[in-house]
C-alpha cells in the first residue's frame, strides 16, 4: 500500500540530486516482484527456544541473546547476565558491560557496586531478611558500597520511589537523557510515563479517536488517550516491539484505516512503518518491518489477485486421507496478542477460537474438515459479549504445513476486511478483487475502544466480528487437491450500546470451497445451445406433421403458436438432460473422488442451474397443458356392429313379426370402461411419491446433498450437519425418481399387465365381445382406429352362446379378429381425408347441437334428432369402413421405419384414407396412460421447484401429490363430459 511500502519508495527516491539509493535498489528488485515470493514462515514456538534464545514476538522466531545477556524469565526479551550491568537502552535489547568479579549489579541493572553481605544468583546485592538494600543515597547518587538499611529516601534526585514506595529506584531513562533529572520539562513532554523531546513532530498532534463509520460517528476513546501517544514514541524512539505491538492493535481496532494524516494510530503506524526501512524484513517478507507487526499488503492495483494465486499450499488435500503425503483437515493456527502488545501465546482454530457462537467441540471442529462447507449462526446477548470480552484479543492467523521430514511451516492468511476505509471508499466491499487491500490481524470483540470517559465505565459503542469468512480455492488442473492460501473475509458490526440486557447481535462463522467454474458453465451452456438447435429442427418436423394430420397447407398464427408449442416441450427436454447431467455429475464426481479434483459451486453460482430447472419446469408444464387441453377436445365415437334380430309376436290378429331393438347398454359399459381408463397411468403414482421420500427421508438418501465429502447415508446426531446444495438435491431427487419409475414401469409391463391385468388390451378385448369400434380424432384429419367388430356376427347374446363363441375363438375354429382377413391387428393410426372429415363433421354438428336433459326421465326437445344423428353417424362410419364408399375410400399399410422413429405421415391422403397398423396400441396417446414420459417428467419437475424452493422434502412430495390429484380429477371430469357430448351417451350412464 502506499502507506506503506510504495510511499517509501517515493519518499526516498524522489529526492532531487540523490540517485539511486541502496534503499531505491532495494525497491526496484525486492518489492516489485513481491507478488510471485513464498509466505512461507518456519513455525517456532517460545517452548522450541534454547537456553540462550529468547522469543522474537515481532517476528515470531527464537533469536539468540548477545554473549553478556541471557532471556528474561517470561522469554520474551533479554536482560543483562549475572554479573553485568546495562549501559544503554536505545536498541531493542540494550548493551551490557561486566562488573568487577568483587562488586555486585545494582537491581536497576545500570551499576556496579560492593555488596556488604555476597550476592544473589543474578548478580545482586543481598541483605539479610527484614532489610532493604540501600544503593542510592537520598540525592540518587551511587553508593561506593551498598548498605542494608531501610530506605526512607524521598528527596527530588535521579531516583523516584517504586510503584509499592519501598525503595528509591533510578528513574527512566528517557528523563536522564532530556532533562538530568527525573523530571520532563518544556520543551519536553511527556508521553506514557516517559519522557519524549517536543520537537518531534509526528507526535504534535495525536488524535485518541476511533471512527465508527456503520453509526457515523467519531468518538474519542480513554484507551487511545492513555496509550496511543506513548506506544507510538516508545515505538518509533526505541524500537520498544511491545510498544509496536500496542500501536498496531490500536491500528486495527481503528479498522486498519486512518482517519487524518500523521494523527490517528494508522497513520502513525505508517509513518513508522516508513522511517523504518532500513531495519529490513522479516522472514524477507517485505511487507513485515522489522519490531513492527504485521499488518498490510501492498496497494499496489492488482496485488491482492497475484497474492491469492501466485502461492501454491504444498500440501495435497482429499477428502480421506490415505498418503502421508495428503491431508483431509485444514490446521490452522494464530499467534496471540493481548491489547497491550504482550504476545501472549500460539493457539490452533479448533475448539472454536475464532467461533463466537457457542456448540460442542465436535461440531466447531468440522469447520476445518476439508471440503465441508461449514456455516454457523447465532444471536448473543449483549450483556454476555460485555462479560465474556472485557479486553480485546487479536490474533495473526496462519496455516500450517507439515513437511515430510516433519517441519512444521507457516503460511500467513490473508484478511479482506470490509470495514477498512482507504481514501475514505470501502474499496473491499466491491467485487472487483484488483481494488482489495489486504491485512492481516484482526480481533473479535473491542468493548475497549468505545469507552470515552473511564476504561470502568460501560462502553458507548462495541465492535465485533459479526461475519467471519474463510474461503479455501482450488487450485485448477492439478487433480491432486492442491490449493491457494485461503482468504479469511470479515466483517464487523458497530453496536451503540443502550440497553444491554435486551440487545442481541447476530454473528456468523463460515467456510466455503470454490473453484472456477466457468469451464462447468460454459459447457452447459454450449449443451443447451447445440441441443436447443436440434430442438428447433424437431419442432419444426412435429409442425410439419401437425400439418399434415390438420390438412392444412396454410401457415398462419395457430402453426405459429404451435410450432412454439412443441418447441417449449423439446426445449424442456434439453433443459432437463443438462440440469440431469449436472446434478448426476456433481453427485459423483464431487462424492466419489479421491483425489480432489472439482469442488461444488458456491451458491450464487447455482443461480443459472436453477435458472435451468425453472425453466424446465415452465415449459414442460406448458406442453403437459397444451396435451391435456387436446385429449379434453378429442372428437371420439363408438361404433356399434351390432344388428337388429326379427322375433315372432303372438296377438289376436295372428302371428305377427316386428324387429327388435339393438340395445344400448354395451355401448354405455365401453363408453364407462374408456371414461376409466382415461387416466390410468403406467406407474402408481402415490407409491412413487411415497418410494421417493422414504429413500430420501427414512434411508438417508439426502444426506447425499450435503455440501461435504462424505457419502454416508447416516450421520450421527453430534456431528455436524453442512449446509445443503441445490445441486445435489436435484441430483438425488432426479435419480431416485427416475430409478424408481423405472422398476414400476419394468415391473407393470414385464409382470403386473402380463400375468394380473392390463387395462388397456383388455378394453381393445372388451370391444371385440362387445362388437363396438371406437373412431378417435385427436386431430382433424389424424386418430386412431380400435376394431371391435365382433367375428361372431353379434354379442347381444345369451351367456351360453357368448361361451360357446369364446370357446370356438379359443379352438381357432372362427375368424381372426383384425379388420383385414386372415389378419388380428385391430388398433391402426389413421389419416383420413379431407372429405372424409368434411362429411365427418357435417353429421357431427347435429349430434353435438343438444342439451342434455335437466332429469333423469325428461327428455329434451331435440331428443328425436341426436337420436337420428347418432345413427346417421354409426351408419355412415360403419359403412366407411366396410369400404362402401367409392370415393371416400382407404386402404391399409404399415409405417415405414422413419415414420414411426419421427412419429409423423410422409404419405398425404389424398384419394384416399390410410390405416397404419399399430400393434402397439398409440390410441394410448389420447390417455395418460400414453403420455407417461410427459406426467413423470412434469412431476418430477414439480417436486424439484418445490424442494429447491422451501429445502423440504416432505412437502415437496405432499404438494406433488395434491396437484398429481387435482389434475387426475380435472382430466377424469372434463374428459367424462367430452365423451358424454361427442357419443350421444348420457353422462348420468356414466360412472
Amino acid at each position: 500500500m502506499g502507506l506503506l511500502a510504495m510511499e517509501t519508495e517515493k519518499r526516498l527516491c524522489s529526492v532531487p540530486g540523490r540517485g539511486l539509493t541502496l534503499s531505491c535498489l532495494f525497491f526496484a528488485l525486492v518489492c516489485r516482484p513481491c507478488f510471485g515470493q513464498s509466505f512461507s514462515i518456519p513455525l517456532q514456538r517460545p517452548e522450541e527456544c534454547g537456553d540462550r534464545q529468547y522469543y522474537d514476538t515481532a517476528s515470531l522466531s527464537c533469536v539468540r541473546c548477545p554473549e553478556t545477556m541471557r532471556p528474561n524469565r517470561d522469554g520474551t526479551t533479554c536482560i543483562c547476565s549475572p554479573g553485568y550491568k546495562l549501559t544503554s537502552n536505545n536498541g531493542p535489547l540494550g548493551i551490557c558491560q561486566k562488573c568487577p568479579e568483587d562488586k555486585g549489579v545494582t537491581l536497576d541493572g545500570w551499576g556496579c557496586i560492593d555488596c556488604p553481605s555476597g550476592r544473589t544468583l543474578d548478580g545482586n546485592c543481598q541483605c539479610s531478611p527484614g532489610q532493604i538494600l540501600m544503593e542510592r543515597d537520598a540525592n540518587g547518587t551511587l553508593l561506593q558500597k551498598a548498605n542494608c538499611v531501610n530506605c526512607d529516601g524521598t528527596e527530588p534526585s535521579l531516583t523516584a520511589p517504586d510503584a509499592f514506595g519501598n525503595r528509591c529506584e533510578r528513574c527512566h531513562e528517557t528523563f536522564i537523557n532530556r532533562s538530568n533529572s527525573c523530571s520532563c520539562n518544556q520543551p519536553n513532554i511527556l508521553v506514557g510515563g516517559i519522557c519524549i523531546s517536543g520537537t518531534t513532530q509526528f507526535l504534535s498532534r495525536v488524535l485518541p479517536t476511533v471512527r465508527f463509520s456503520q453509526l457515523g460517528m467519531l468518538l474519542r476513546s480513554e484507551w487511545f488517550s492513555i496509550h496511543l501517544q506513548a506506544s507510538a514514541a516508545a515505538c518509533m524512539l526505541y524500537s520498544n516491539q511491545t510498544a509496536c505491538q500496542a500501536l498496531g492493535n490500536m491500528c486495527v481496532m481503528n479498522m486498519h484505516s486512518p482517519i487524518s494524516p500523521n494523527s490517528d494510530a494508522c497513520s502513525l503506524f505508517r509513518y513508522i512503518y516508513t522511517n523504518t526501512v532500513g531495519l529490513g524484513a522479516v522472514h524477507s517478507i517485505v511487507f513485515w518491518r522489522q519490531n513492527l507487526p504485521w499488518l498490510y499488503y501492498d496497494d499496489q492495483p492488482g496485488l491482492a489477485s497475484r497474492v491469492l494465486t501466485s502461492s501454491q499450499f504444498p500440501t495435497s488435500f482429499a477428502f480421506k486421507s490415505k498418503e502421508r503425503t495428503q491431508n483431509s483437515r485444514l490446521q490452522f493456527t494464530a499467534a496471540l496478542y493481548d491489547v497491550r502488545g504482550n504476545f501472549v501465546k500460539w493457539q490452533t482454530l479448533d475448539g472454536g477460537l475464532l467461533q463466537l457462537c457457542p456448540d460442542i467441540v465436535t461440531r466447531l471442529d468440522a469447520a476445518f474438515s476439508f471440503g465441508t462447507t461449514y456455516e454457523h449462526k447465532c444471536e448473543l446477548l449483549l450483556t454476555r459479549i460485555l462479560q465474556d470480552y472485557p479486553e480485546p484479543v487479536f490474533y495473526d492467523v496462519y496455516l500450517i504445513q507439515t513437511g515430510d521430514d516433519g517441519q512444521q511451516n507457516i503460511w500467513p492468511v490473508p484478511v479482506r476486511n470490509l470495514n477498512l476505509q482507504y481514501n475514505d471508499v470501502f474499496v473491499n466491499q466491491g467485487d472487483n478483487i484488483n481494488n482489495w487491500l489486504l491485512t492481516r490481524r484482526i480481533f473479535l470483540v473491542d468493548t475497549l475502544s468505545g469507552r470515552e470517559n473511564a476504561l470502568t465505565s460501560l462502553p458507548r459503542i462495541i465492535r465485533l466480528a459479526s461475519k467471519i469468512t474463510i474461503s479455501v480455492s482450488l487450485v485448477p488442473n492439478t487433480f491432486k487437491g492442491k490449493i491457494y492460501l485461503p482468504l479469511m473475509t470479515v466483517e464487523y458490526t458497530d453496536v451503540q450500546v443502550q440497553n444491554p440486557s435486551s440487545q442481541t447481535v447476530k454473528v456468523s462463522f463460515s467456510v466455503h470451497y470454490e473453484m472456477q467454474q466457468s469451464d462447468s458453465l460454459v459447457q452447459a451452456n454450449i449443451a443447451v445451445g447445440v441441443l436447443g438447435g436440434l430442438a428447433v429442427l424437431w419442432s419444426l418436423l412435429k409442425t410439419a406433421a401437425w400439418k399434415r394430420r390438420i390438412g392444412s397447407p396454410f401457415v398462419d398464427l395457430q402453426t405459429s403458436i404451435h410450432f412454439l408449442i412443441f418447441y417449449a416441450g423439446a426445449l424442456a427436454n434439453v433443459f432437463l438432460a443438462v440440469t440431469i447431467g449436472t446434478g448426476f455429475y456433481w453427485l459423483i464426481l464431487f462424492k466419489g473422488q479421491q483425489y480432489v479434483s472439482v469442488l461444488l459451486p458456491l451458491p450464487h453460482e447455482e443461480d443459472s442451474f436453477v435458472t435451468y430447472v425453472g425453466c424446465a419446469f415452465g415449459l414442460k408444464a406448458l406442453q403437459f397443458l397444451h396435451k391435456l387441453l387436446s385429449q379434453l377436445t378429442l372428437d371420439i365415437f363408438f361404433i356399434d356392429w351390432e344388428r337388429p334380430k326379427g322375433k315372432m309376436i303372438k296377438s289376436e290378429g295372428g302371428i305377427k313379426s316386428s324387429i327388435t331393438p339393438v340395445s344400448i347398454w354395451r355401448t354405455y359399459f365401453v363408453a364407462n370402461e374408456w371414461n376409466e381408463i382415461q387416466t390410468v397411468r403406467k406407474i402408481n403414482p402415490l407409491f412413487q411419491v411415497l418410494a421417493v421420500l422414504f429413500f430420501l427421508e427414512i434411508a438417508g438418501f439426502e444426506n447425499l446433498a450435503l455440501r461435504d465429502p462424505s457419502s454416508s447415508l447416516s450421520r450421527n446426531p453430534e456431528d455436524y450437519i453442512a449446509p445443503w446444495s441445490r445441486i445435489l438435491r436435484y441430483g438425488v431427487t432426479t435419480t431416485l425418481w427416475l430409478v424408481i419409475a423405472f422398476l414400476q414401469v419394468v415391473f407393470f409391463s414385464v409382470f403386473y399387465e402380463r400375468f394380473i391385468e392390463d387395462k388397456i388390451r383388455q378394453f381393445v378385448d372388451l370391444c371385440s365381445m362387445s362388437n363396438i369400434s371406437v373412431f378417435i380424432l385427436s386431430h382433424r384429419c389424424y386418430g386412431y382406429y380400435i376394431h371391435g367388430r365382433s367375428v361372431h356376427g353379434h354379442a347381444d347374446t345369451s351367456m351360453e352362446e357368448m361361451n360357446m363363441n369364446l370357446k370356438r375363438e379359443a379352438e381357432n375354429m372362427c375368424s381372426q379378429r383384425g379388420l383385414q382377413p386372415n389378419n388380428d391387428v385391430q388398433t391402426f393410426q389413421i389419416s383420413i381425408t379431407n372429405r372424409m372429415r368434411t362429411q365427418f363433421d357435417r353429421i357431427h354438428d347435429n349430434l353435438t347441437k343438444k342439451n342434455g336433459p335437466s332429469r333423469f326421465l325428461q327428455a329434451s326437445s331435440t331428443s328425436e334428432q341426436c337420436t337420428k344423428a347418432y345413427y346417421t353417424m354409426n351408419k355412415f362410419l360403419s359403412s366407411f369402413i366396410d369400404h362402401a364408399f367409392k370415393d371416400m375410400d382407404y386402404f391399409v399399410k404399415d409405417k415405414l421405419l422413419f415414420e414411426r422413429m419421427l412419429g409423423m405421415e410422409f404419405m398425404e391422403p389424398m384419394d384416399k384414407s390410410i390405416f397404419y397398423n399399430d400393434e402397439s396400441h398409440s390410441f394410448s396417446n389420447v390417455l395418460f396412460y400414453g403420455n407417461e414420459s410427459t406426467l413423470l417428467i412434469f412431476d418430477m419437475l414439480f417436486f424439484c421447484i418445490v424442494d429447491i424452493g422451501s429445502q423440504n422434502f416432505v412437502l415437496a412430495a405432499i404438494l406433488t401429490y395434491v396437484q398429481n390429484e387435482m389434475f387426475r380429477i380435472l382430466r377424469g371430469a372434463v374428459g367424462q363430459k367430452n365423451l358424454a357430448s361427442k357419443t350421444l351417451i348420457d353422462e348420468r350412464f356414466l360412472i
